[in-house]
């Protein structure tokens, strides 16, 4: 049976590659933003890789925490932690020197009539922290969202292929990557963008909304007829083992699982494991927004977890009653909206 404590240990088990990488990072690790969806066992993660290999290294985790339950995760563990609203003035220089900085402060829902809050956490903020930290390594979140939609059959888009991002939210996203990219140039701080397309924790994640609707017996828009998704403890691994490929002028990388995931498939799989009926609605489309993870795989190996895997947990995880975050990815949306 699923618990959150189990869940939670599985996401902060260290690989032997992990362990290996983290032993050659050199200094500490500031967490800025890790109180979201994925911050918390990343942070633990990197806790538990430094124990493993036995090397004495601060993981500090700096967010508002407006999750009680992700703040006492951390403290639990022994993590560091500084609570922090990142926009406030002065805020920023009163954090603790590291050379090693994971980013991943942003704000994508809510950005609907509240886009100059997106603006200011998406572009002014990363200006902000790359001045401040313009002498670390940074690892930057970003999202597979300023991409184009392309055809589902093109194999996703590369890391050459030219960004057209669709709404605010993904024009965002590209001015955070531009502002690290101009420290990159401009300071010469080793920068590493991480665009990221949909990690999954059972707690939140594109599988996570496909079942709750299915449980519902909601019909499954099939108008973004695929997707792309990793399992949240290869992504956190990626994000950690990153630091050691920043450089200067910075490099992108996609990250994301191998596979081309189809809509229909995944419903009609956990559709199956849930016990349910599943129905769907609208018409699959010959585009979607895709990524390209061949470069990642090369750098980092293949995922440990695979979609049929993530669907049977994802499954169980719902049966067993398992904690939702409340924080839909709206994968399917094709404007922009969010």
């Amino acid at each position: 049976m699923w618990t959150e404590e189990k869940l939670d240990a599985m996401m902060a088990s260290p690989s032997s590659h992990l362990i290996d990488d983290i032993a050659k990072i050199e200094g500490d690790i500031i967490i800025l933003g890790a109180g979201g969806k994925m911050g918390p066992t990343l942070c633990y993660l990197a806790k538990n890789a430094c124990e493993a290999a036995g090397v004495p290294k601060r993981i500090i985790a700096v967010s508002r925490f407006s999750d009680p339950i992700s703040r006492d995760l951390l403290d639990r563990n022994g993590i560091e932690t500084i609570s922090c609203d990142m926009l406030e003035k002065g805020a920023i220089d009163s954090l603790p020197d590291a050379p090693n900085i994971i980013y991943m402060a942003g704000r994508k829902f809510g950005t609907k009539n509240e886009e100059y809050l997106t603006w200011a956490t998406n572009a002014r903020l990363s200006a902000d922290v790359s001045e401040r930290y313009k002498n670390s390594r940074i690892t930057v979140f970003s999202s597979g969202n300023i991409y184009p939609f392309v055809n589902v059959n093109q194999g996703g888009c590369t890391e050459d292929t030219p960004v057209i991002p669709v709404g605010e939210y993904a024009m965002s996203c590209l001015a955070r990557e531009r502002m690290f990219e101009y420290a990159s140039n401009v300071h010469n701080t080793p920068i590493f963008i991480y665009r990221l397309n949909y990690a999954i924790d059972l707690r939140y994640g594109v599988l996570h909304d496909l079942a709750t609707s299915i449980m519902k017996n909601e019909a499954i828009p099939l108008n973004t007829p695929v997707f792309n998704c990793i399992w949240q403890k290869d992504a956190n691994e990626i994000a950690i083992r990153s630091l050691l490929h920043c450089q200067a002028p910075h490099k992108t990388v996609n990250v994301t699982g191998p596979e081309t995931v189809s809509v229909r498939y995944a419903a009609e799989e956990l559709a199956r494991a849930l016990s349910k009926d599943v129905s769907f609605s609208g018409s699959e489309q010959e585009n979607a927004l895709l990524s390209n993870s061949d470069e990642c795989i090369s750098l980092f190996g293949y995922p440990t977890v695979g979609i049929k895997d993530m669907i049977r947990m994802q499954a169980e995880w719902i049966l067993d009653g398992g904690r939702a975050l409340g924080k839909p990815t709206h994968f399917e949306e094709r404007k922009g909206d969010f």
